[in-house]
C-alpha cells in the first residue's frame, strides 16, 4: 500500500548560511516552528508552505514552490526606502500625523506590517512605536530594526534610533501604555493597484500569513478612537469608503493613497 506523504506545515525556519545555524535554531524554538536543513531550496521545498530564512545580515520570508515570488525582508536601508525620503506622499503622511505641530511627536503604529511608514515617520523626526501582532512579522521587524540601529550610516541609524517595537496585539495593551502617545496610526491591509513585483509579492505574503485571522479592522478603529490620544490617522485607498463608515475630521488625499484624520484633541 502506497504511503501518503505528510501534509506540509504552514511555516518552517531554515538557516540561509552556515553561520546562521545557531540563530535559526533559536528562532525556530521561539516561534515553535520546524527547523529545516541548511541546503533546503524554498522553490523545491515540499515540507512547508513558507520558509523563514535566517542569514547573518537578517531574516526573510519566502513562499515555497516553483512559481512562488521571491523572499520578503525588512531592510530600512534599501534603495526604495532612501528614494522615499524625497517622495511627495511622505509630506502627506507627515501632515496627517501632525509633524511640525509638536516637538517630539510620539506616534503609535498599531498595524506596523513591514514598518515602512513607521520608518518614514521616524525619519521625519517622530518617536515611533511599532506594534505588530503576528509573531513572524514581528521577528522580521526586530531583525530589520537591529540591523538599522547598528548601521554605520548616520541617517539610517539615526532614524532607527527613534523606533521601538512591541510584539503584541494593539487592542490587548492596557490603556495606560498609550497615555504618552499623541497619535495612533492605522494602515489596514488593502489591495493596491500597483502591480510592481515587489508590491505583489508582499501582498501574497500577508494574505498567506493572515489567511486564518479574522478581519478586525473596524474593531481596531473603534479601539483607537477610544484611546487617550490627540488624533487617529487611517491610511485608505483614494476612493474607498471611510473605515467602519466613521467620518473623519478631514482627509489628506494623494494620487495613490488617502489619509483620514480623526482629530480628538489638540496636539500640545
Amino acid at each position: 500500500m502506497k504511503k501518503t506523504p505528510p501534509a506540509p506545515s504552514l511555516l518552517a525556519v531554515c538557516p540561509g548560511d552556515d553561520l546562521s545555524r545557531g540563530p535559526a535554531g533559536e528562532l525556530a524554538e521561539e516561534l515553535d516552528l520546524p527547523l529545516l536543513p541548511l541546503s533546503t531550496d524554498p522553490r523545491r521545498c515540499t515540507s512547508a508552505r513558507a520558509v523563514l530564512l535566517v542569514y547573518v545580515n537578517g531574516i526573510a520570508l519566502q513562499l515555497t514552490g516553483k512559481q512562488a515570488p521571491g523572499p520578503v525582508s525588512v531592510d530600512f536601508g534599501e534603495s526604495t526606502m532612501r528614494h522615499r525620503r524625497g517622495a511627495g506622499h511622505n509630506e502627506l503622511l507627515g501632515r496627517a500625523v501632525g509633524i511640525g505641530k509638536k516637538d517630539g511627536l510620539r506616534v503609535f503604529d498599531a498595524t506596523a506590517g513591514l514598518g515602512r511608514d513607521s520608518f518614514v515617520l521616524a525619519d521625519l523626526g517622530a518617536q515611533v512605536t511599532l506594534c505588530e501582532r503576528h509573531p513572524v512579522v514581528a521577528a522580521m521587524l526586530r531583525s530589520g530594526l537591529q540591523l538599522a540601529q547598528s548601521s554605520t550610516d548616520p541617517w539610517l541609524a539615526g532614524a532607527a534610533a527613534r523606533m521601538t517595537l512591541v510584539a503584541s496585539d494593539a487592542m490587548e495593551l492596557p490603556a495606560e501604555q498609550l497615555q504618552d502617545f499623541d497619535v495612533i496610526y492605522l494602515d489596514p491591509m488593502f489591495r493596491q493597484r500597483d502591480q510592481r513585483a515587489a508590491v505583489k509579492k508582499e501582498m501574497a505574503l500577508f494574505q498567506f500569513l493572515l489567511q486564518e485571522e479574522p478581519d478586525s479592522n473596524e474593531d481596531l478603529l473603534h479601539w483607537a478612537l477610544a484611546s487617550p490620544v490627540a488624533r487617529v490617522v487611517v491610511k485608505r485607498p483614494p476612493r474607498a469608503a471611510s473605515l467602519a463608515d466613521v467620518k473623519p475630521s478631514h482627509s489628506i488625499k494623494g494620487k495613490a493613497v488617502r489619509y483620514d484624520v480623526h482629530v480628538l484633541s489638540g496636539l500640545n
